[in-house]
């Protein structure tokens, strides 16, 4: 480890301080409420059950159980080197207050999902982190429920829907591949000026803007957002929108689709751009400090990370290992399981030209490859690139005339209905794609055995699994069955599978791909890879914080 290398700890403050020196004493403390007495994690100003001011801080007994938890290979932070087991624990006095910590004092293969631990702390500087080790008891303890909340779902509030009042005119995608070593600025223009070309229209007469997740290109994450390309392209746009707090990346795409049926603008271009693969290799080429400094390799951490990286959990490779290993646990799913989904990507990719990896996959390549964060391998991951996606977004009665036929929107899925929490909520799934996938289906008439071609999110494997279950292609519990084989999912089966490779084999567009690739194989398209008479295509990004979906239609 660099000789600077410092691990990663939790800036203190009058909300966080009493849970990061409760080790101090050797208890640990949650605050609760001072009315109704709850547990509640990260601490809150207000108690979500009883909407109470009252705070109050609660020593527990330190026992608690591993609801999930990974193995994690990978050096994200310098300072805490692998390998690590990074665990999600519920607290024994109430499962549903967990933490995310480091396993110890034994050895990785005897963790388990059930494991019943006890808190042991460690101190670093003036903060002391709350490890948990196996307690001795060897009785599995009880799981946390994982029923999704149907409940909470909303009805339509009204029987007129927006999506019937626009569509997908253009699409266009920039040049993709591993560090390109281009401006992202560049990549997004190529990217808009094909997507307005495809769309039959003229740069005047696009008049709304809107991008995914805005801001500094700092990070390989955007070219600049909107600024930057309205600099570069010099549109006086009527609307504009780009945040990173949409319902999935996609959810630049919605905004933009309310917009034009709101009668704000006409045409909406929508974009995102991503260019990692050259930002690291800049960073790396400008030396171990810059690289190690990118990867947040030390300071003081606020806000939600606080409660991840110091131990390690730096990256959703982690996070969502955790939520994988409890499906494992419920229902028996098994590295293979995952793997059909890696390997139909794969096969996929093989007939797009422009997906980065086209090789050949077998079971056996995808289970041999070196581990991540279990029980994520290396092919379970997407693949970090540069490229850039755009979309059109017109008005219904303004795309009769468009070259290649107006693709409709049937319905889109937005709602919040879990925490939003990588360790408080969900367990058995990525979180958040349960609420949008149910509020998905209170805006059709359709149902999931009427979708053609389903592009799912794949960031990583378990996020594409978790959607299948969630949008109902398959039952809670029953992804092992459905993917065995990988027939079901293949083109030619009864529901063919991110067509154009995936990001785990096509590359990590951040789900504005799946988008341009439902589009190509709604119009007939897609050449090798087309699904026979598509007209029905379910699309999904994100997932965890939050997640989004639709269902795309055939040009009438």
């Amino acid at each position: 480890m660099p000789p600077t290398a410092q691990r990663p700890l939790p800036r203190l403050g009058e909300e966080n301080e009493f849970f990061w020196t409760s080790g101090e004493d050797g208890r640990l403390r949650f605050q609760s409420c001072g009315a109704c007495g709850e547990l509640r994690h990260p601490p809150l100003p207000v108690c979500p059950s009883c909407r109470d001011t009252r705070v109050e801080i609660a020593a527990v007994s330190g026992r608690g159980v591993v609801a999930g938890f990974t193995h994690n290979l990978q050096p994200w932070i310098p300072a805490i080197p692998p390998p690590y087991v990074i665990a999600i624990v519920a607290i024994e006095e109430d499962p549903r207050v967990r933490l995310t910590t480091n396993i110890v004092g034994c050895d990785p293969d005897r963790v388990k999902v059930g494991m019943r631990v006890q808190v042991r702390f460690e101190r670093h500087e003036d903060v002391w982190l709350p490890f948990f080790e196996p307690s001795g008891d060897l009785d599995p303890g009880e799981l946390p429920d994982d029923v999704f909340p149907s409940e909470r779902v909303r009805p339509m509030v009204r029987q007129e829907k927006f999506e019937d009042k626009v569509a997908i005119t253009g699409v266009g995608l920039s040049q993709v591949g591993r560090r390109l070593m281009r401006d992202p600025l560049d990549l997004a223009v190529e990217a808009c000026l094909a997507a307005v070309e495809d769309a039959g229209l003229e740069l005047s007469d696009i008049d709304g803007l809107a991008t995914y997740p805005a801001g500094d290109p700092h990070g390989g994450h955007s070219e600049g957002g909107i600024l930057a390309l309205e600099e570069a392209l010099r549109l006086n746009p009527t609307w504009i929108n780009g945040t990173p707090h949409t319902p999935g990346q996609t959810g630049a795409v919605v905004e933009a689709m309310l917009a034009v049926a709101a009668g704000l603008c006409r045409h909406v271009l929508c974009f995102r751009t991503v260019w990692e693969a050259t930002f690291v290799a800049r960073q790396r080429a400008a030396g171990s400090a810059a690289f190690a400094s990118a990867q947040g390799g030390s300071g003081r951490i606020g806000g939600d990370m606080q409660w991840r990286v110091p131990f390690g959990a730096a990256s959703a490779a982690n996070w969502i290992a955790m939520n994988a290993s409890n499906h494992f646990h419920r229902y028996g799913t098994t590295r293979e399981t995952l793997g059909w989904i890696a390997l139909n990507g794969r096969r996929n990719a093989a007939l797009n030209p422009l997906a980065i990896y086209r090789e050949p996959l077998t079971m056996d390549d995808y289970l041999s490859a070196r581990i991540i964060s279990s029980p994520f391998g290396l092919f379970d991951c997407d693949i970090p690139c540069d490229g850039s996606t755009a979309l059109v977004i017109s008005a219904i009665d303004a795309a009769a005339d468009t070259p290649h036929g107006a693709v409709g929107v049937e319905a889109v899925g937005t709602q919040i209905a879990e925490r939003i929490s990588w360790d408080q909520g969900t367990l058995a799934h990525e979180p958040q794609v349960n609420g949008p996938a149910a509020h998905l289906w209170t805006r059709t008439s359709l149902k999931p055995s009427d979708v053609d071609a389903a592009e799912l999110y794949d960031g990583f494997s378990f996020n594409c699994l978790s959607w299948l279950e969630a949008l109902g292609f398959c039952a809670t519990g029953e992804a092992k069955d459905f993917l065995e084989g990988g027939t079901r999912i293949a083109l030619d089966g009864e529901l063919p599978l991110n067509t154009n490779g995936g990001q785990l084999s096509m590359g990590r567009l951040h789900g504005f791909g799946f988008l341009q690739e439902a589009v190509v194989q709604l119009r007939g398209q897609a050449g090798e890879r087309q699904v026979k008479d598509a007209q029905v295509v379910a699309v999904s990004t994100g997932g965890g914080m939050p997640g989004g979906c639709f269902l795309l239609t055939a040009p009438r």
